[in-house]
């Protein structure tokens, strides 16, 4: 005999109570990929089968008020959260192209996926309030195979449609939101480090999507990931992410892309000499790693010339000497948050209105805004 009751018992004890008319299973999947957790481990504290939660989230089936309570509890989102109202998109994993795909848990990419969904849920919201830059990305066709000369082209061709000219690209994550991405950083906590930048041109609700990483405290570095993921956009909607030849496919793209090579060439030592690649970075605003790599693809540097600077930027570490400032951050979903409080259209009222928690919102709304300091003057 055991005190724990049989799931013949526990079905029983659904069955009367009264079902949740008014769920919603895609705010189910979206909780519990927040909260990182299976739908296994969901089903055990919710005393459902694992089956049961994935009917849940796909519209099969709805769980009592009882389940629906523990549900709540269990994800720490109140009951409202579950029921219908305003659309989360759904990005798909199969469309995501993750930096780190082999090297991160499948469980934490899709806690930083949910994140992305929840993002563009928020846009989706503000934009019903406040005009947004419209999509607005160049098409660009390559080759079945494309060589290193198409990835190339492909970038120079990025330029001329984005406007950016020759010179230096001068904030390439604006530059992505001026033409209708929605750039988000992943909070710096609840989230595992491993999770790198990621992008999809894929999401249901039309937006690209791109996630930045918190933990690249560095302007270089956050520019180089934004215009890598501008390749994926750009280049790869449809193509299955995560393989070598696709992410050295974005590499070359983003390469390019902040180092022409018809304006920077000629300026690339031939031998290493760190005076000119510093200035080069402050130049270009790369790292000295990157330009280190694009001296050689180039043919300026030897291959033991590459080794043995790599190895001095092994000994230096992170961050690396010449530090350009804090890293690019996104604006535009601060800006218009900002514009609607001023407007008188407080952000607590639309998450009520969404039924998404205002904690939520707000955390959605600081990944893209950019950290200022306030300067204050005493009277």
């Amino acid at each position: 005999m055991t005190d724990q009751p049989t799931w013949t018992t526990a079905a029983r004890r659904r069955r009367g109570s009264g079902v949740a008319e008014d769920f919603d299973g895609r705010r189910l999947a979206v909780a519990r990929r927040l909260a990182c957790m299976p739908r296994s481990e969901l089903a055990r504290r919710i005393e459902v089968t694992p089956a049961a939660v994935t009917q849940y989230e796909r519209g099969l089936s709805r769980p009592t008020t009882t389940v629906l309570a523990r549900i709540g509890l269990t994800l720490g989102m109140p009951r409202e959260f579950f029921s219908r109202a305003l659309d989360i998109p759904e990005v798909r994993s199969s469309t995501a192209h993750f930096r780190s795909l082999r090297s991160t848990p499948a469980n934490r990419r899709e806690q930083a996926l949910a994140f992305g969904e929840l993002a563009l849920a928020v846009l989706d919201l503000v934009e019903r309030y406040v005009d947004l830059p419209p999509v607005r990305l160049p098409s660009i066709d390559l080759p079945a195979q494309p060589s290193e000369a198409d990835i190339a082209d492909a970038a120079r061709r990025a330029r001329d449609d984005l406007a950016v000219g020759t010179e230096p690209v001068p904030h390439v994550v604006r530059l992505l939101e001026a033409h209708g991405v929605l750039v988000v950083r992943l909070p710096a906590e609840g989230f595992d480090a491993r999770v790198d930048a990621f992008s999809s041109s894929e999401s249901a609700s039309g937006r690209p999507l791109v996630v930045m990483s918190p933990m690249k405290d560095d302007k270089a570095r956050s520019r180089f990931d934004a215009s890598h993921e501008l390749g994926h956009l750009l280049m790869h909607a449809g193509v299955e992410p995560g393989s070598k030849v696709v992410e050295s496919q974005a590499m070359s793209f983003a390469a390019e892309f902040l180092m022409p090579r018809a304006e920077i060439e000629n300026s690339l030592p031939t031998r290493i000499d760190w005076r000119t690649f510093h200035e080069l970075k402050r130049h270009w605003g790369v790292s000295l790693k990157a330009l280190v790599y694009r001296a050689h693809t180039l043919g300026r540097l030897s291959d033991l010339s590459y080794r043995r600077a790599n190895d001095q930027l092994d000994q230096w570490g992170h961050p690396e000497p010449g530090p350009l400032g804090p890293p690019e951050s996104p604006s535009v979903l601060g800006a218009a948050a900002e514009l609607l409080e001023q407007s008188g259209t407080p952000l607590s009222s639309l998450a009520e209105a969404a039924r998404i928690p205002q904690e939520s919102v707000r955390a959605v709304v600081a990944a893209g805004r950019t950290d200022r300091p306030r300067l204050t003057i005493d009277s």
